[in-house]
């Protein structure tokens, strides 16, 4: 399908920078949705090693609260754990990854320096409660990273869904129009210089026969 366009010379000059323009605009967007696709494959790849390894720390910490739970009993664990010995808020800033906003989290640790993970004396309560806490404690950064990684792969999964998109919009919408177009109107320019030239060849004919 050909654009609608008038077939002069001034119209073919300009088609022809419009499709020098589009061609390199295609391979820019080529060359970012195959880089985009080896940082996401890489990400990917990192999101599914730490969601295995956290996982596995949270399902250990998650048996030793059980088994707290049933020597403690329910009430006992949970004033033990009530008052929390610091808190803890999220920052939140940005990297750019080829043009894409990625969040970079870190904890932000409130509480005394230096003070006890665990809330609680140790007379009233088990080791396994101990444990659990313990693993909760170091299993915290990777949770983190964990949710900053899948976080990531969604904003590229997203770029390289739109990039594909106008990839694909360039390659075959665009410039095949602007080819087809650009066909057409040499077609018609040479259609038009050739009935120019018969036209003067019949006048320069009739005028020697005269």
């Amino acid at each position: 399908m050909r654009l609608n366009v008038n077939p002069t010379r001034m119209e073919l000059s300009r088609l022809k920078k419009r499709l020098k323009v589009a061609v390199r605009g295609h391979k820019l967007l080529k060359d970012k949705q195959d880089e985009l696709m080896k940082k996401f494959i890489d990400l990917v790849k990192k999101n599914n090693e730490l969601r295995i390894r956290v996982e596995e720390e949270l399902t250990k910490s998650l048996k030793d609260f059980m088994m707290a739970k049933a020597v403690m009993g329910s009430s006992a664990l949970e004033e033990a754990i009530i008052m929390p010995a610091e808190t803890v808020k999220l920052d939140v800033s940005k990297k750019n990854i080829m043009s894409v906003n990625v969040p970079i989290m870190n904890f932000v640790r409130e509480g005394k320096e230096n003070a006890s993970i665990y809330p609680y004396g140790f007379l009233t309560t088990t080791g396994e409660l101990d444990a659990a806490i313990k693993k909760l404690y170091d299993i915290l950064p990777s949770l983190l990273e964990l949710a900053e990684v899948e976080k990531s792969c969604q904003l590229m999964a997203d770029e390289i869904e739109k990039t594909r998109r106008r990839v694909n919009a360039l390659e075959y919408v665009m410039i095949p129009q602007l080819k087809e177009t650009i066909k057409y109107i040499s077609m018609k320019l040479d259609e038009n210089e050739r009935g120019t030239l018969t036209r003067l060849m019949k006048i320069k004919s009739m005028m020697q026969s005269k």
